[in-house]
């Protein structure tokens, strides 16, 4: 065969290569239109809180073997687009690409999908991520100035009243704000906290509970907080400032007899100074807390305090961390800030080894106890995870082998799409003015600076 002929089999195959492969990603483009469809539904039934699943992503990664941060982002377009019937319409016909909705969705709204999607029609795919990036940039910029705004005119003023009272006027940014609510709220709360410790001992005197701070009892929630106000100015001049562990800010006591522990019954099971709390959630911070054993006579008088202990002890959790790394229940990804589990409840006879423990995130720990999960290790050593009505959860349940390249097209045909390789455009591969494509994105109006859409920037 002559080499011009061979040359022109050769163009002539790549030519049809190209055709198909334009058509099938049409083809693709709407059917992944079809999947976020499916899963906003999927997200509104929310189906997933009965696998112990935690969100729509996580079952999409758990179930469909997609990964969590593109599962994630998948959920994140799909509702995106429920607002935006342009740029889903130019999704479903297979116009579109996912990464360019996917790069849209980002700063799209109503008023400006349709220069947004004149962008993407001339543009390429990397030339739109380029443009939303530049425009994310500017809306960051005025973020930054407007932080910086809150932070130059915070302010802190005070004037002596006519009555003699001081008043204090404060303008502090959203962040420093914060702090100081959060302070407010723990002086607030050590103050009731005095309160009933000092009446649990006047009581036990019998004589008429005294509380340090003139009219605390019947002090109205405003007048508590401007108790707290003073307190901290106490405790700042007592004392140096200093940093504090979350350990030490928080401490919980909860009160639990050993016989509610272990059959159930009808015992002690309460937090200190507050209400009752559920067998079950007792037994799940038991399972890795700080435990304090309490012995009393028939009186409840306290007779001995045993010191304080670790149920799992730090060598063995640092060898749990290196077997588990994380939470081990069926399509949880999380593996900081996780709980030791006892299979067996150690109120029950389990022992605590490695054999009987298992990571889990405070999510799934709270299923095993409250939410009527189980957990049990096999004959093999392998952990089996059960719903509520005992359906095993698949560590891997995979995805079936069915459907072919014909039965998408056809299900494309029959949702009324006609696709060829016409169906995705061809970008004209012009040079795009960033800073005009901004500033029309910006201003949402498009004949304000001369604009012409049917020709690419």
């Amino acid at each position: 065969m002559p080499a011009a002929s061979v040359e022109v089999t050769r163009c002539t195959r790549a030519e049809q290569l190209e055709e198909e492969i334009v058509e099938l990603c049409a083809h693709l483009n709407a059917a992944t239109y079809r999947l976020l469809q499916l899963i906003v539904e999927l997200d509104d039934e929310e189906p997933w809180g009965a696998w112990g699943l935690r969100s729509c992503a996580h079952w999409l990664n758990w179930r469909c073997g997609i990964g969590l941060n593109a599962a994630r982002e998948k959920v994140r377009v799909a509702h995106a687009l429920q607002a935006l019937p342009q740029i889903s319409e130019g999704f479903k016909t297979g116009e579109l690409s996912f990464s360019k909705v996917r790069a849209m969705t980002r700063v799209a709204t109503v008023d400006n999908e349709e220069y947004l999607l004149m962008i993407a029609r001339y543009g390429t795919a990397a030339q739109v991520e380029k443009l939303v990036r530049a425009c994310r940039g500017v809306k960051r910029n005025e973020e930054r100035e407007k932080a910086q705004c809150q932070h130059e005119e915070r302010s802190l003023q005070y004037f002596y009243d006519e009555d003699g009272t001081l008043v204090i006027r404060a303008k502090l940014p959203p962040e420093q704000g914060a702090v100081v609510l959060k302070a407010l709220e723990a002086a607030v709360d050590a103050l009731q906290e005095e309160k009933a410790a000092e009446t649990d001992v006047e009581t036990a005197k019998d004589v008429t509970a005294v509380t340090s701070r003139p009219d605390s009892g019947n002090a109205t929630f405003v007048q508590r907080r401007a108790d707290a106000l003073v307190l901290m100015a106490e405790t700042t001049l007592g004392s140096e400032p200093r940093s504090l562990s979350s350990a030490q800010r928080y401490q919980v006591m909860v009160h639990v007899s050993a016989e509610t522990l272990c059959d159930d019954s009808q015992g002690r099971c309460e937090i200190e100074d507050g209400p009752a709390l559920p067998v079950d959630t007792v037994r799940r911070l038991a399972c890795d807390s700080s435990l304090i054993a309490l012995i009393e006579d028939e009186n409840g008088t306290p007779l001995n305090i045993g010191r304080k202990t670790r149920a799992i002890p730090p060598a063995m959790q640092r060898a749990l961390q290196a077997r588990d790394g994380g939470c081990c229940f069926p399509g949880c990804t999380q593996h900081k800030h996780v709980d030791a589990h006892h299979i067996t409840h150690w109120a029950d006879g389990g022992e605590t080894n490695l054999d009987n423990l298992v990571q889990l995130c405070p999510h799934h720990h709270r299923l095993m106890h409250e939410g009527g999960f189980g957990l049990a290790r096999g004959d093999d050593g392998t952990l089996v995870f059960s719903r509520p009505d005992a359906r095993v959860i698949a560590s891997n349940p995979g995805l079936q082998s069915i459907g072919s390249l014909t039965d998408l097209f056809e299900l494309n045909r029959q949702a009324g799409l006609s696709l060829d390789a016409q169906s995705c455009p061809t970008p004209p591969g012009d040079v795009m003015d960033y800073d005009l494509a901004v500033y029309g994105l910006l201003t949402f109006d498009i004949q304000d600076i001369g604009f012409d859409s049917e020709r690419p920037i």
